[in-house]
């Protein structure tokens, strides 16, 4: 079962900022990386990606940088700025205040 794009398509801007807090990276590898760690369930499109990375340089939460070229097609990548590291953690504290109030719904209890 893989996961609908749907549950996570908020939430797109919050992993990339997770991923970036362990490192600076680039595109591929941060796809590879989310599908990785979710057995296969769950990649960004490209297009979703990209438009994202381009939303949080925007928003001043990233910055990008072309790599050393070594062997290879140049990369461009991203790191996290302050402003994105205290965005990060701002919707990781929304991911579990939404995460409490789906459990508590799908439980069925009356009240929080």
């Amino acid at each position: 079962m893989s996961i609908a794009g749907d549950l996570i398509r908020g939430h797109t801007d919050a992993i990339i900022l997770a991923r970036l807090l362990q490192s600076d990276s680039y595109g591929y590898e941060i796809n590879k990386t989310i599908s990785t760690m979710t057995g296969g369930k769950f990649e960004l499109k490209e297009a979703t990606l990209y438009t994202a990375f381009k939303r949080l340089e925007e928003q001043d939460y990233i910055r990008s940088y072309w790599g050393d070229q070594g062997s290879g097609a140049r990369r461009r990548y991203y790191s996290i700025t302050p402003e994105g590291r205290e965005a990060c953690h701002r919707l990781q504290l929304e991911w579990l205040e939404t995460r409490q109030i789906m459990d508590h719904l799908l439980e069925g209890k009356d009240t929080l």
